[in-house]
């Protein structure tokens, strides 16, 4: 299930320079800011929506003003509901079959791989963190079959590399306690 919106994701090295480059990048086009805020190691997050073009746009003039305090940056093209939903949020599944974990190096990777897992395989995205409390890193969780767990997460570590992952775990029969756990 698509939102049929995209997301332009951007994290800086520095709070100040992120402040201006949302700045800028809200001034240079039509998009909103869906996340921005200092996480850990005094780095800044921004996320923002809108239409393809538009978000084009605004990363192209957030990398330009961020520089290269830029650590990373994405965009996402359609953007999977399920992993939009799930941003800095539990979303608690139904029943818990299997569960796949992957952790990022850096904060908003998570995003862009939980969007690949989710548009990858029938699953349910029950979080996505980008940073906030766990030392600038990230990391998104999945539930459902156990293979299409397993589709999920090599489908979200292929899509920022090896390089970008901290971990990667698939529970296959995961224990009902897990469930207050994710």
């Amino acid at each position: 299930m698509l939102a049929n919106i995209s997301l332009g994701l951007v994290e800086l090295s520095s709070i100040a320079r992120g402040i201006e480059t949302l700045d800028a990048m809200c001034k240079a086009a039509g998009v909103k800011p869906e996340v921005h805020q200092a996480i850990s190691k005094g780095k800044y997050i921004i996320v923002i929506s809108g239409p393809l073009g538009e978000v084009e746009s605004a990363l192209a003039k957030g990398a330009e003003i961020g520089g290269n305090a830029v650590v990373a940056n994405h965009i996402i093209r359609n953007v999977h509901a399920g992993a939009l939903a799930a941003l800095n949020k539990k979303v608690k599944p139904g029943k818990i079959e299997a569960v796949g974990i992957v952790e990022t190096k850096e904060a908003l990777p998570a995003l862009f791989a939980a969007d690949a897992a989710a548009k990858a395989a029938f699953v349910h995205v029950a979080e996505v963190n980008t940073g906030k409390g766990i030392g600038g890193k990230g990391y998104f969780t999945v539930v459902g079959e156990p293979g299409a767990v397993r589709t999920a997460v090599t489908a979200g570590v292929q899509a920022i590399g090896e390089d970008a992952v901290v971990s990667r775990i698939v529970i296959p029969n995961a224990h009902e306690h897990i469930g207050a756990a994710i």
